[in-house]
């Protein structure tokens, strides 16, 4: 059995998923967010993602990590945060030997939507229909984090 973790990174919240992939079944543990204080200076923001990420990568003990890749938007403070952010995920995962590799939110939409242009409602009602779940997964980074360890569960790279 393979343990996935699918992280969709930010700065003020950064979701995770668990997933397991046993032969051809795919089974979501757990989704959550690990949430910081919107004001706290941003080096205090990402000792708090790492502390809950080593203790996320305690309890579960992923064996490969799929982490959404960064997207240039036309806030530059706000994509240097996240790019920080990034780095503390990935030095926390580097850390315990965690294999990480990225999609780029396109590719997520495409993958998941078989459209580019996937809006968020359409990434949460494919997640709800491939998973088979009750409901769709909210919020919509949620179903974010959910889309990218649903897609790393299809990677080659498991094998």
């Amino acid at each position: 059995m393979s343990i996935i973790l699918g992280i969709d990174p930010g700065t003020t919240t950064v979701w995770f998923a668990i997933m397991a992939l046993e032969k051809n079944t795919r089974t979501i543990i757990n989704y959550w967010v690990i949430e910081t204080k919107p004001k706290d200076r941003l080096e205090l923001k990402l000792l708090d993602i790492i502390n809950d990420l080593e203790l996320i990568i305690e309890e579960y003990k992923p064996s490969i990590v799929w982490i959404e890749k960064l997207f240039f938007t036309t806030n530059q403070k706000t994509w240097i945060d996240v790019a920080h952010a990034r780095w503390a995920i990935m030095y926390a995962l580097v850390k315990k030997w965690i294999h990480i590799y990225e999609f780029t939110p396109l590719q997520v939409k495409k993958w998941i939507c078989w459209n580019w242009s996937a809006t968020k409602i359409q990434v949460q009602n494919a997640i709800k229909l491939l998973l088979k779940m009750d409901e769709i997964p909210k919020p919509d980074d949620a179903a974010d984090a959910i889309a990218i360890s649903y897609l790393a569960s299809l990677q080659k790279k498991l094998i």
